[in-house]
């Protein structure tokens, strides 16, 4: 006998949807106007480099509409083709934000390399500081934007918010190490120092898409949730009136939720309706447990009370 209760998905995947975009609105704007003002400085101070870092900028606003599509999607609720809801599209999102970002890091190693193998930075202008105080408030303002964004995505559990935070922190690193040479080809006139600041930046940059493409993978494959945590659901059941035994826990995440399949033991001879109300009182007590899971469903098997141990030897401790 199995029976399961969803909980409000809607209304919290509507709050969700409203914050994220707010958060989103908020990050396009600022990207925009960051552009706007590196691209002045560029063609002020005849830096190249400044107008690719602005079009750069610009381009994190095309990450953003990505993950407000993926938000927007996810909060839908479940449908005919989807009875399980859409929370995996926020994955989806996450992964074309990791692609992006890990070939934001291919083209920036292969520019840099390139300057560094042929020599180009030989020849290249000294920077004035104009540029010094473009990559000055390019950190600032990318690294607020990075908590500004992280901080409630790790709440929510957004790996596509997530994901474009962590966007916005390779930017910062980007530009620390932009300022870094900056200054440093200033002080002693070698604009190398400038191009090997941006490679080291790179490797920062491929270590962080991969991050968040293997996390966004992880709820996309049904991977379980750690050990203790299911070790804690085990638990909660055990001390529900009518659990004999906790006989299997399964869990998987889906998106930003989790899902819980469980088999418990209580006595045979209960009527139906009796073990129905088990159960009942067995999932409301999973779903209570944690806001993140999303439904339980709970299998009853018979047992035979003369067989039965202490029933504390089977939840594992």
């Amino acid at each position: 006998m199995s029976t399961s209760v969803e909980k409000g998905e809607i209304l919290d995947s509507v709050s969700k949807k409203n914050l994220s975009l707010k958060i989103l609105v908020v990050t396009i704007t600022l990207n925009v106007a960051l552009s706007v003002y590196k691209m002045i400085a560029g063609l002020l101070d005849n830096s190249s480099a400044l107008v690719s870092d602005a079009i750069h900028s610009l381009s994190d606003v095309a990450t953003s509409i990505i993950v407000i599509i993926g938000v927007i999607i996810a909060a839908k609720p479940r449908d005919n083709l989807h009875q399980y809801g859409h929370e995996r599209f926020e994955s989806v999102a996450a992964i074309i934000l990791s692609a992006l970002l890990f070939i934001t890091g291919l083209y920036e190693s292969y520019h840099g390399l390139k300057e560094l193998i042929s020599g180009a930075y030989i020849s290249a202008p000294l920077p004035s500081y104009l540029a010094l105080s473009a990559a000055a408030v390019s950190i600032v303002v990318k690294e607020g934007m990075f908590w500004y964004v992280y901080i409630p995505a790790k709440k929510m559990n957004s790996v596509s918010l997530k994901a474009d935070a962590w966007h916005h922190r390779s930017d910062a690193l980007s530009s620390i190490g932009s300022l870094a040479g900056v200054g440093f080809t200033m002080i002693f006139g070698l604009p190398v120092l400038d191009t090997i600041a941006a490679l080291i930046i790179c490797i920062f940059i491929f270590k962080v898409a991969i991050g968040i493409f293997v996390d966004a993978i992880d709820k996309l494959v049904d991977k379980s949730c750690p050990e203790d945590y299911v070790n804690k659901v085990k638990n909660v059941i055990a001390n529900v009136p009518g659990v004999l035994s906790v006989d299997e826990v399964k869990t998987r995440v889906f998106g930003d939720k989790i899902y819980v399949d469980v088999e418990i033991g209580a006595y045979k001879n209960l009527t139906l309706e009796q073990a129905h109300d088990v159960a009942e009182k067995a999932h409301r007590a999973v779903e209570s447990f944690d806001d993140k899971i999303k439904h339980c469903m709970v299998h009853v098997n018979p047992v035979d009370t003369d067989k039965l141990n202490d029933k504390t030897d089977t939840v594992t401790e």
